[in-house]
């Protein structure tokens, strides 16, 4: 496997912003910089790699209310997520005061992703699934050959994402787990938006909200 993973966890929600890493080229993504930049900058330092872009799973401020300053901080382009996220990405500025967040800046990405489009990363390739449900245009990033997903927070260890913000729908989310997460394979791990990773095989068997 030549995909490496770094998890920097960031903001009071405690969000995992993941670095991508393709190995041969040493190019790499960040998804879902939610904040605390000088953090996710520092370990870039680290990690010595070339950040190309900055992907967006959806338009929660804990996950994108960074994407604007890094991006432009980078000189990268915002690929996704899915365009109904504009709902939620133009609240950006009012939602961060009101969570005390600071200043974000609402944006519009480079590049909507739709299902079905894939995104690279160095030569990793990662496929498009637009998973609504939790917000309207969340889209999980997929590299079927690492057998890893970045799923934000559609689906967590144990538990799934909430469906009771606005424009949240509860059957969607259950059916993009279980129709399309689900039947790409028990032995891909997953990165999930908030806590521990796991993998859809041991969600599909013990999960309580969608195993079997």
């Amino acid at each position: 496997m030549t995909l490496k993973l770094a998890i920097v966890p960031v903001t009071p929600f405690e969000q995992n912003c993941s670095i991508l890493i393709c190995d041969q080229t040493n190019e790499a993504a960040i998804v879902d910089p939610g904040g605390d930049l000088d953090r996710i900058l520092e370990t870039v330092k680290e990690l010595g790699v070339d950040v190309k872009s900055i992907l967006i799973t959806h338009g929660h401020l804990d996950h994108c209310s960074g994407a604007k300053d890094l991006a432009d901080k980078l000189n990268v382009p915002i690929i996704g997520p899915q365009k109904e996220e504009t709902f939620w990405i133009d609240q950006l500025p009012e939602q961060s005061i009101r969570f005390g967040f600071g200043h974000a800046k609402a944006f519009e990405p480079n590049q909507w992703l739709e299902d079905g489009d894939q995104v690279s990363v160095g030569k990793e390739v990662f496929d498009v699934y637009h998973c609504p449900g939790h917000t309207p245009g969340h889209v999980v990033f997929v590299d079927q050959q690492a057998k890893l997903a970045v799923v934000g927070d559609v689906l967590f260890a144990g538990s799934i994402g909430r469906t009771d913000f606005p424009r949240g729908n509860h059957d969607q989310l259950i059916n993009a787990i279980k129709e399309k997460l689900f039947p790409l394979g028990d032995d891909i791990a997953f990165v999930p938006g908030h806590g521990p990773m796991s993998t859809f095989g041991e969600e599909r068997l013990n999960n309580p909200y969608v195993g079997n």
